[in-house]
């Protein structure tokens, strides 16, 4: 496996000094997602939790379930990986009438998708469940957030997707340059773990863009809890999703913008 993270020479100039030495800096390579022998996508990810990135994205990208994944393989092809997906035959049906290769930078979440009304695709309805958190599982939650977060410790480079679960804290971390390869990683490690989504929340260290709506609603979480604040259509998107959307979590305040009925005053929170 390529490394995720290597130092890098580098001249650092402040407080008009000046010294060398090198800086630690993250990976990025790509990595084509091919479905049945046929590329769908090639992000450029760091090269890492891989089978979790394949499974993730299959699910979060609208491809297939996961009982439709029959199989994961991961081939080193010098540069970068090629994660060769096997689907079983109804899904690989599905996935023919939307196929076509893209090239998409760390900075976009929507690959493999050609038309304007895919982009702003509504994700489905939320089932309204009856998990709450309180106002402190929220700061709990940003919290613990870097405790997970090695890569950035190292390269101070990368975005951390994470999932909470009341009474536990955060219980799975993954990083990546991009913040929509670390939720696809996120999903593809809860699947594996069989963590139900419906119990808690999803926390991430980005904004909040309407690829990240879509993807929490994918994976069945009610909640995301984001560091920076969110865009209008996301706001709106989880609004009509049924998604708790929290954003500007910093310290030990946030800002909460849709479903406000998850979220309570009371000083333990419930999972039915």
């Amino acid at each position: 496996m390529m490394p995720t993270h290597r130092p890098l020479r580098r001249r650092a100039f402040r407080g008009g000094q000046s010294s060398g030495g090198t800086r630690v800096l993250p990976d990025e390579v790509p990595i084509a997602l091919s479905y049945n022998g046929t590329t769908q996508a090639v992000m450029m990810a760091t090269p890492d939790d891989l089978e979790d990135f394949a499974r993730g994205f299959t699910l979060t990208d609208g491809i297939a379930s996961p009982d439709e994944i029959t199989g994961i393989t991961v081939v080193d092809v010098g540069g970068g990986y090629d994660l060769q997906i096997r689907l079983a035959d109804g899904a690989e049906t599905r996935l023919a009438a939307r196929r076509r290769t893209m090239a998409g930078p760390v900075g976009c979440g929507l690959c493999g998708i050609d038309s304007i009304e895919q982009a702003l695709r509504q994700p489905r309805q939320l089932t309204p469940g009856t998990l709450t958190l309180t106002a402190a599982d929220v700061t709990r939650a940003m919290a613990d957030l870097p405790l997970g977060q090695a890569l950035h410790d190292a390269t101070r480079a990368v975005h951390a997707a994470a999932f909470y679960l009341p009474g536990q804290g955060i219980v799975l971390t993954r990083e990546d340059v991009g913040r929509h390869n670390a939720l696809d990683k996120l999903a593809g490690a809860m699947l594996f773990a069989g963590i139900d989504a419906a119990k808690g929340a999803v926390v991430m260290t980005s904004r909040v863009s309407i690829d990240l709506v879509q993807k929490c609603v994918a994976i069945g979480a009610p909640v995301l809890i984001a560091a920076s604040a969110p865009t209008a259509q996301a706001v709106e998107m989880a609004d009509a999703a049924g998604l708790t959307l929290i954003a500007l979590a910093r310290g030990d305040g946030f800002e909460l913008f849709t479903h406000p009925d998850r979220i309570t005053e009371a000083k333990t929170a419930h999972v039915a």
